[in-house]
Formats: C-alpha cells, sequence, structure tokens
C-alpha cells in the first residue's frame, strides 16, 4: 500500500483514470484442513475488524468535516483509514480463500501475499458533501454482489476442500467481489476520489503489473463474468424475497390481533 499521501492526480501515464489496487497473487495450491477450519481459525481477526471498522466510522466524520475545509484528508486520518482498509482487505481476501496466508494481526504488512494501493489525490468539496449520496448506487451494486456471493460460498468451500485450490473463475468472481467492495470502502472513506467501477473487470487495454498479481489488472474470463452476474442475481432476489417476505408478515398482523381482540 502506498505510505505517501502527498495529493497526485488520480490519472495514470496512460491518461487512464486511476482506481485503488488490489494486488492478490494467482490461485494457487491450498492446505484443505485450513480451507475446512478457514472461517473458524479467522474468528479473532473478525473480532479485530469489527473494532477497527468502528473506530473508523467516527474518523471517517472527522475526516469528512476536515475535506469540507481543506479539499483532502489530513495525513494522519488518511494513514488510518488506509491501514484499516488494507487490514480489512486482507482478512476478507483470505475468508473468501483467495489465498491460504493467515493475516497478521498488524497495519503494516509489506511480505503478506494480498496488498492495497492507494494514492492520495485532492478531494472535490461539492462531492465530499454529497458523498453518501453519491455512493448509493454503488453500494446497492456491492450489496447485491456480496449477497449473491454468501448465498453460494459454501459451494466454494467445498470445491477448496476437494481440490486444495479454487478453479480460476471461482477466484476471478471472488476478486472481483472483494475489490469492488475495497474500491467502495475507499470511495466512502473519502481515500479515493474516483467513484468504483470494475465488477466485471478491467478493459483489455488496461496496463498489466508484470508477474506477480492476477488482480492487477483483473481479466475475467467467461466463466468468471457469469458467476459475477450470478452472484447480482442471486443477491436481488435474496433482497426481494426478504422484502416480500416481510411484507406478508406485516400485513398478517393487523388480522391477527383483530382476531386476538374478537376472541377468533
Amino acid at each position: 500500500m502506498a505510505t505517501e499521501w502527498e495529493p497526485r492526480p488520480s490519472a495514470d501515464v496512460a491518461g487512464a483514470e486511476w482506481r485503488p489496487v488490489l494486488d492478490v497473487p494467482p490461485p494457487g495450491e491450498q492446505r484443505r484442513w485450513t480451507v475446512l477450519l478457514r472461517w473458524l481459525l479467522l474468528l479473532p481477526q473478525f473480532v479485530v475488524v469489527a473494532l477497527l471498522s468502528f473506530a473508523a466510522f467516527f474518523v471517517t466524520i472527522a475526516g469528512w468535516f476536515s475535506a469540507l475545509v481543506l479539499g483532502r484528508l489530513p495525513d494522519p486520518i488518511a494513514s488510518f483509514l488506509g491501514s484499516v482498509l488494507a487490514y480489512q482487505t486482507r482478512v476478507m481476501a483470505s475468508a473468501a480463500l483467495l489465498v491460504d496466508h493467515y493475516p497478521p494481526f498488524a497495519f503494516d504488512a509489506p511480505d503478506y501475499p494480498v496488498r492495497i494501493e492507494l494514492r492520495a489525490t485532492p478531494l472535490n468539496r461539492l462531492a465530499v458533501f454529497f458523498r453518501l449520496i453519491l455512493m448509493i448506487p454503488a453500494a446497492i451494486v456491492s450489496s447485491l454482489a456480496q449477497s449473491g456471493w454468501f448465498a453460494v460460498c459454501w459451494v466454494f468451500w467445498l470445491i477448496g476442500i476437494v481440490l486444495g485450490r479454487l478453479p480460476e473463475p471461482v477466484f476471478g468472481a471472488t476478486a472481483a467481489v472483494v475489490r469492488y467492495r475495497m474500491r467502495l470502502a475507499a470511495y466512502a472513506t473519502l481515500l479515493t476520489p474516483v467513484y468504483p467501477k470494475g465488477l466485471l473487470g478491467d478493459a483489455p487495454d488496461t496496463a498489466a503489473r508484470p508477474g506477480y498479481s492476477a488482480t492487477h489488472p483483473l481479466r475475467l474470463s467467461t466463466g468468471a463474468q457469469v458467476l459475477v452476474w450470478l452472484f447480482l442475481l442471486l443477491g436481488l432476489a435474496g433482497h426481494v424475497t426478504s422484502g416480500t417476505v416481510d411484507y406478508d408478515t406485516d400485513d398478517d398482523r393487523p388480522e391477527a390481533a383483530a382476531a386476538a381482540r374478537t376472541g377468533g
């Protein structure tokens, strides 16, 4: 993750709009016993992530007021929020079976295979003021994608136990969801002025990072893109079904109360 927070242009050398980067190595062999017990092993990390997220909420509020005045995040706030985001992303990548390495209990983890890159850039004060409204469409997309992934993640868990690895389409689709969630969090916490995109992968002309990263750029196969669309559809179906059930339950309550009053 970038440790310098000097304002920089939000475009790369080729002139394309720059977005927060997720670096994850290509899918490899994983120990089956760690796949089997992955979420149990990560319980302490989930507690730490919850505590950090609670603290980050209040720091983000302070950053929002500061950005309205300064047009940027103060360095200490940006450094803390960036470190929290990196920590959350490492834990999420491990929980999603993208890597087999246990995330360290530390902000600074230069040797961990999952990394994010953030670049401090000036912020538009008007966009900062309306950030909560602007992020609603991306938040809906991220929520649907994550809900759909959770609906079928047990299948990926079984595949990981049987094969000792994730097939490429599963890895790519999962990485896309994790990266989109990371980019949304960076936008919501004012770490970037650039709107989150790239749920279906990067454009073919995106510059490649040599060797190490399978997600920078993120090239999704047809199978991986189909899985992403499946996540979105499952997430939408889950939300619609949940809303219908709640609505029907609410409708039944007056009838039940009336029946109780009349003894019927």
